[in-house]
């Protein structure tokens, strides 16, 4: 204890005791006065020593205290000088007035003292004036919490800053350490990936078993040495299945390598005239080993919905793809066909009513499709309805014939009345596409759980996964090539009435030019089916035909064309001038038509609002790929988008996109 608190103790304990001798010597007086004399007499010098005492404890009081306080004013100005965290005092023309020497040996001079704070600290100076525009914002508060600190980098050292903007005053804590484990954590998190081989028995079936295995070798041989070059774990699980494990540093290698092996493995397999291709799957991100592995199997179910020869990487919610430069390999073997179309003759009895639903602004495939599955339902004895919302030029002629044949046309009904029937126990029926935010009416998913989804389009993000029956294939040419697959499964004597076998060749003939694009042995074998039940080829011909106004509005458009990188011809509309989608795509399907021209892309003003992109190819160029980065999808050699821009903004983003495409992949996918 303070040697001053001692006295101020006793100096309290001093005045009770002199109160009671002046007590003591008052009585005492009274009965004698001698002895009182002699008590005040004592008093007198109790009272001297009192005084004394009093005055040596103000001193010393004095003393410790402005000893205390040197020692705090010591004490302050060393912890300034030595703590290890930077402060900096600015005015108002952020130009540095004072900072201790943390400031100085962290940018390597002994004072920066006048010097102003963007000269040294660029980022520091760029919030300073988001923190000056804040304060005129109704955000203010809100962008000040945002504001208070930040990460930057000085030489080899990483500093958490804090800036306090109301004192101009600023602290730097070297976090050095903290960033180099964090960014170890982030290297070293794990990736799970699956590796498959499409098509494996389809491509091999008619060779020998040396010729399998020696192709096999080879393309395992080509495996091990891409993960050999970089660090993967790769485990045969099956004859065309593989595990790769790696972590996040070197996943990011792989993605800047745009997964060569893709490449590699159909470069080395295509010497031998076999479309061999690999599929990849690839999970990072997640918040468990379980949810990684779970996660891998659903991005290669992506890239084989979306015709394989491709990798599909999933960074926690977002997904990002490589790849994808080939077709679809068709199917041999109809097992899958026969399977799908037994579940859905089941799903069909046991629901009291079908619903079928093609995409918004219809094509003849999703109607012709439609029409195929309401036959289906009819033979499973069950009441069907086709969901139609607004026409468009497209289907006009093949909705007049619709309308002549009552027995087609009384199932056709309005989005609202869809709503209205549709029950729990109702079957939905998705065609011609896999993404609910397309269809007719996306109210209508809601009402029931029996979805079944028959689609030909390679699988995109967003994709209805609660849907109890899937039947997409990338590989066929139309969904009305797989409605016609599934008819003839059904009922083994199935009987179609003539035009219904038209308006599924119509959809066919639509989506392959005449047989022209994506055919494949089956395509001709649906389409014989078809002619066999009386498909009209003529009627077909007279319902694709376009007339002298759509051909006038069409050259337009062509007019203006030019030729990028000597294969890409792209023709841009005048502002100003509305057209409908159709046309826009018959645009970009004649363009194909010019010599040396590989892809085509038409840019036009909708009638139905915004700027649709229109994209074909010949198979050299993947156009599927370029329409995703734009907001759109489609297949490798026929994709749109659709953007709420100008026409010279989305003409100047498409230039954006095929440049990128070009630098990352020469313009080969």
């Amino acid at each position: 204890m303070p040697k001053f608190l001692l006295h101020r103790r006793h100096g309290i304990h001093f005045v009770w005791g002199f109160v009671l001798i002046l007590f003591l010597t008052v009585v005492l007086t009274v009965y004698e006065w001698v002895l009182g004399a002699v008590g005040l007499i004592l008093a007198g010098v109790l009272f001297a020593f009192a005084l004394r005492a009093e005055k040596a404890f103000r001193e010393e009081l004095e003393d410790y205290i402005l000893t205390l306080s040197l020692r705090i004013k010591k004490a302050g100005s060393e912890v300034i000088h030595e703590l290890p965290v930077g402060i900096i005092l600015y005015n108002e023309e952020k130009e540095i007035e004072w900072h201790n020497p943390f400031v100085g040996g962290m940018l390597g001079k002994d004072s920066v003292i006048g010097e102003g704070l963007a000269g040294h600290f660029p980022a520091l100076a760029a919030q300073l004036k988001e923190s000056k525009d804040a304060k005129d914002s109704r955000d203010a508060k809100e962008s000040k919490e945002q504001e208070e600190q930040q990460e930057i980098r000085v030489g080899n050292d990483h500093y958490l800053v804090l800036h306090k903007p109301e004192e101009r005053l600023v602290y730097f804590f070297r976090i050095t350490d903290y960033v180099v484990l964090r960014q170890t954590y982030e290297d070293e998190r794990p990736a799970i990936g699956i590796v498959m081989l499409d098509n494996l028995d389809e491509v091999t079936q008619n060779l020998d078993e040396q010729t399998r295995s020696i192709l096999l070798a080879r393309v395992v041989a080509e495996l091990t040495e891409w993960a050999g070059r970089y660090g993967i774990f790769l485990r045969r699980l099956a004859a065309d299945r593989f595990m790769i494990i790696m972590n996040h540093k070197t996943l990011q290698a792989v993605e800047q390598s745009r997964f060569e092996i893709l490449d590699e493995v159909r470069d080395l397999t295509a010497e031998q005239k076999l479309p061999l291709t690999l599929s990849i799957g690839i999970s990072s991100q997640a918040g468990s080993l379980v949810e990684l592995g779970a996660q891998a199997q659903t991005s290669l179910d992506m890239a084989l919905g979306r015709g394989g020869d491709q990798a599909a990487v999933k960074h926690g919610e977002r997904m990002v793809f490589y790849g994808g430069r080939s077709n679809a390999v068709e199917k041999r073997t109809r097992v899958r066909a026969r399977v799908i179309s037994h579940a859905l003759r089941d799903l069909m009895k046991d629901s009291d009513k079908i619903i079928i639903m093609g995409h918004k602004m219809p094509d003849m495939d999703a109607i012709g499709a439609a029409i195929g599955v309401l036959k289906a339902a009819q033979i499973a004895k069950k009441d069907a309805y086709i969901v139609l919302g607004a026409e468009n030029p497209g289907i006009s002629r093949l909705m007049e014939e619709v309308r002549r044949h009552e027995h087609l046309a009384k199932w056709i009904i309005s989005p609202e009345q869809a709503l209205q029937i549709t029950g729990a126990r109702s079957l939905v029926v998705m065609v011609d596409t896999h993404k609910p935010s397309m269809v007719e009416e996306p109210k209508v998913l809601e009402q029931t759980d029996r979805i079944v989804i028959v689609d030909h389009h390679r699988r995109g993000e967003e994709f209805l996964r609660d849907a109890i029956l899937v039947y997409l294939e990338p590989y066929a040419s139309s969904t009305c090539e797989l409605v016609t697959e599934l008819l003839q499964y059904i009922d083994e004597n199935v009987t179609l009435q003539p035009f219904e076998a038209t308006a599924l060749l119509a959809g066919i003939s639509v989506d392959t030019k005449s047989f022209s694009l994506r055919t494949g042995a089956r395509t001709f074998e649906a389409a014989s089916f078809l002619r066999r039940h009386g498909a009209d080829i003529s009627l077909v011909q007279n319902m694709l035909k376009e007339d002298l106004d759509h051909f006038h509005q069409k050259m337009e458009i062509i007019r203006g064309a030019y030729v990028l990188k000597e294969h890409i011809a792209i023709a841009r509309a005048e502002p100003g001038r509305k057209y409908p989608q159709l046309l826009i795509a018959q645009a970009a399907d004649s363009l194909l038509g010019i010599s040396n021209i590989h892809a085509s892309f038409v840019i036009a003003e909708r009638k139905d609002g915004g700027v649709g992109i229109s994209a074909r190819s010949l198979g050299q160029m993947n156009v599927q790929v370029v329409m995703e980065q734009l907001g759109g999808g489609g297949h490798l050699t026929n994709a749109a988008a659709r953007l709420d821009a100008t026409v010279e903004e989305a003409e100047k983003r498409l230039l954006e996109v095929l440049e990128e495409n070009s630098e990352e992949k020469g313009m080969s996918e």
